[in-house]
């Protein structure tokens, strides 16, 4: 059976007292009336990782960093290590989201050291791909996100590719209020799910949890997760509000 996984992403957003608070939050909730069999993930700012592994309870909700160093360490001033994000308790890390690549100029050589580094340090990879307007209305999304993927993650080994979880972002539908379909999401998924399968074999195609990345909300969440290739989401704007987060956890 594939994890059902609910991630957060909090972005650049709450200072650190608010982002405990609305990690408390979650946790009462998710605790209370939260589904059992769904994975819930909390995505925050650096500066939040290790009151938040404090505040919530580690075994109901997994903690992730928004992105890691390319480097293990050394005269790289502001950034942080793998290696510093696995010491603040947190499990996770985000890498190759859209905003990375398009606003910091993450590029897959990049990201491959990335995924390294997460992998040596025992972190879960959270990896991001997903195509943007142009290329969803040239029709050419699939050979898009397939290039990424062989230019990362189906570098790794068989063993490290089935440690990562998988995150679809549509980016025409992130913070633009447009969703893709429900039969959008699910053909973008299976398709997704079937070049991990020739790449690495069926087996570890079934293994891989492949989450929805586009404004995902309270509403659409049943329609979306009800799809036999959609195996969660990765929640931006929703994952603020502790109420409408568990209204997606709830959506299986």
């Amino acid at each position: 059976m594939r994890k059902k996984i609910v991630a957060g992403n909090w972005k650049c957003n709450t200072n650190l007292q608010e982002g405990v608070q609305l990690a408390k939050k979650v946790n009462e909730l998710v605790a209370k009336e939260g589904a059992d069999d769904v994975v819930v993930v909390l995505g925050t700012p650096f500066t939040h990782l290790t009151k938040v592994v404090e505040t919530v309870d580690t075994d109901v909700i997994g903690v992730s960093a928004q992105n890691c160093a390319a480097e293990p360490k050394g005269a790289f001033t502001g950034e942080i290590s793998a290696e510093m994000v696995k010491s603040t308790g947190a499990e996770y890390v985000i890498l190759g989201h859209s905003e990375r690549r398009e606003y910091f100029g993450e590029t897959s050589e990049t990201l491959n050291k990335k995924l390294a580094l997460a992998l040596e340090n025992n972190l879960t990879p959270i990896y991001c791909c997903g195509e943007p307007l142009e290329i969803r209305e040239a029709g050419t999304q699939n050979d898009f996100v397939k290039k990424q993927m062989e230019e990362t993650v189906f570098q790794l080994s068989a063993n490290d590719f089935k440690k990562l979880v998988i995150a679809y972002e549509p980016i025409w539908a992130i913070g633009t209020g447009k969703t893709a379909t429900s039969e959008q999401a699910q053909e973008i998924h299976a398709f997704i799910r079937s070049i991990i399968a020739e790449k690495f074999g069926n087996e570890v195609a079934q293994e891989i949890s492949i989450l929805y990345g586009g404004s995902c909300k309270p509403s659409n969440a049943k329609e979306l997760f009800t799809n036999e290739d959609v195996d969660g989401g990765l929640i931006g704007g929703a994952s603020l509000k502790a109420e409408d987060f568990l209204g997606i956890i709830n959506g299986f």
